[in-house]
């Protein structure tokens, strides 16, 4: 079965994690709920977070509005359309510009259709999605969290996630074993558990976020 989660029932989910979990209690009665963070199921979210990869969500936006600007309509068929200099412009990386390129000519060889991910298991897109070069774990969890409000995600490879946790548990060694361990308890909704930490990032730290 397929879990996933709603505007409709996001904060009743993030009160049963509160019971179950002190430290997410402590971060709901500190800071509130978490903002509803959703994307569209589209090409132009995809090419988003393969910008955030490994840089900082400024410099990823940075990029993307730099390519929204040039071509309006972020799409297969207006990023193809773009040679290496006119991306580079835009501030995409060479990997990145190989990345993107990539994703657009699967989407647009249909061997990639968006629409049938809404009712897909979160392995199979998984699997299907990681064939694809520059696209791995991590941007499989953002895309599953954020375009299809799947509701059980997981992402131990981002660095917010894991700071949030070690800060609001107070753990001394970050393990990932441990930190698996851990996220069991708030299964099926580790997804939403994620976003409460990542809010518990951002206000500690005091992150302003562009978009």
């Amino acid at each position: 079965m397929i879990q996933k989660f709603n505007k409709d029932n996001f904060h009743s989910l993030c009160d049963e994690l509160g019971e179950r979990d002190e430290h997410l209690k402590h971060i709901l009665h500190k800071y509130g709920y978490p903002p509803f963070w959703n994307r569209s199921n589209t090409f132009e979210t995809l090419v988003l977070t393969i910008l955030e990869q490994q840089v900082s969500l400024a410099s990823a936006y940075a990029a993307y509005k730099k390519l929204k600007e040039k071509v309006s309509v972020i799409s297969p068929s207006s990023v193809i359309a773009l040679n290496d200099d006119e991306l580079k412009a835009c501030y995409f990386s060479r990997q990145k510009i190989t990345y993107v390129r990539e994703l657009a000519n699967h989407i647009l060889g249909m061997n990639i259709i968006l629409e049938d991910f809404e009712n897909t298991p979160d392995d199979k897109i998984r699997t299907k999605l990681k064939k694809l070069k520059g696209i791995g774990d991590w941007t499989v969890d953002i895309y599953l969290i954020h375009a299809l409000q799947r509701a059980d995600v997981f992402p131990i490879g981002d660095l917010d996630l894991v700071k949030g946790m070690v800060m609001a548990k107070n753990i001394k060694t970050i393990n990932k074993i441990e930190l698996f361990n851990t996220a069991k308890k708030w299964q099926p909704y580790r997804s939403i558990a994620t976003m409460i930490f990542w809010h518990y990032y951002i206000k500690e730290k005091k992150i302003k976020l562009s978009y």
